[in-house]
């Protein structure tokens, strides 16, 4: 009972944080200078100032702004996100059809960096003293200095010009675009290394210094060095006793570091050109699309609400000593 009392109290505090967030994007976003209906006017080679007037009407510019922001809570709780002004869509159809390229690019980046970060901070733990763990943290500062857009240049040039064995943009072959299931999950693997690299290398830096200092911390306890005078071999000290503790620690970065993915997402699609929510919200911005901004807002922050509590999940797997609690 009181388990879902508090899964309940969870899901309440999230549903606030999300309207909360409508609620700052909401006023930023008309805030900012511009004139959507001068967008839209423009896009049909110029309107008079009644046309203007019908412009504004049909898409309820001309409403005062609480309004506009009321409308916009009670239809974004029945799931309807308004038109876009410049697809001329509905904008829960183009996040949909945008949703999955960005889930896979953070995902893939992000799982990569967890795992290779991890296992590059236990190896350099192992020997804290050794050439292989000031060359791991070596390799950690130049991946952490580098931003991701800076990254993704950078390899758009080596792989596009001098080494051109990887695409750089989009994520079909426009000659395989008939191809479904192992020839399309392989072509789109295959754009998808370059993008995911440049996201994750940043994240795989941190993550490798996360784990050798946790794991130079569990190290040193009393249980590893009760269970290595019991005999047990260096491997299983360290695999199975000390980085399941270690682990902590990392599962919570890991969380709190979602939301910055979702927005180091944005830079790496645009210089990839990779169709996800990132593009898709540059071009909002570009056009003045007030609901298709507002509405890539609201998703991701729907994403790293659900990355938290999956986190705060995560952690009973990890320690069982919480799972009582």
């Amino acid at each position: 009972m009181r388990a879902i009392f508090l899964t309940l109290r969870r899901l309440a505090l999230a549903f606030g944080l999300v309207l909360a967030v409508l609620a700052v994007n909401f006023t930023l976003i008309h805030a900012a200078p511009g004139d959507p209906a001068q967008v839209i006017a423009g896009e049909m080679g110029g309107a008079d100032e009644a046309a203007m007037t019908s412009i504004r009407k049909n898409y309820g510019l001309d409403r005062p702004l609480p309004e506009q922001f009321f409308t916009y809570i009670v239809k974004s709780v029945r799931g309807d996100m308004g038109l876009s002004y410049t697809y001329n869509r509905p904008v829960s159809d183009l996040i949909l059809d945008r949703l999955w390229p960005t889930v896979l690019l953070v995902l893939t980046a992000l799982l990569g960096a967890i795992f290779f970060g991890t296992l590059l901070g236990v190896l350099a733990s192992r020997k804290p003293d050794s050439l292989r763990s000031g060359a791991v943290t070596v390799l950690s500062l130049v991946g952490y200095s580098m931003p991701v857009f800076w990254t993704g240049i950078l390899l758009v040039i080596l792989f596009g010009k001098v080494w051109p064995i990887m695409p750089i943009a989009g994520m079909r072959d426009v000659r395989s675009l008939g191809a479904t299931g192992w020839a399309h999950a392989v072509d789109v693997a295959h754009h998808l290394v370059l993008p995911a690299l440049t996201l994750g290398i940043i994240y795989l830096a941190q993550y490798s210094r996360l784990a050798r200092t946790s794991m130079l911390e569990v190290l040193g306890s009393d249980y590893i060095r009760t269970a290595r005078a019991k005999g047990l071999s260096d491997a299983v000290v360290t695999f199975k006793h000390a980085l399941r503790n270690a682990l902590m620690p990392i599962v919570t970065v890991a969380g709190l570091q979602f939301g910055n993915l979702i927005s180091g997402a944005v830079l790496v699609e645009t210089v990839f050109s990779w169709p996800g929510l990132g593009t898709l919200a540059l071009d909002a911005i570009l056009g003045r699309d007030y609901p298709t901004l507002l509405g890539v807002l609201t998703f991701s922050a729907l994403l790293v609400i659900v990355a938290n509590l999956l986190t705060d999940l995560s952690y009973r797997w990890i320690d069982p000593r919480l799972r009582g609690s």
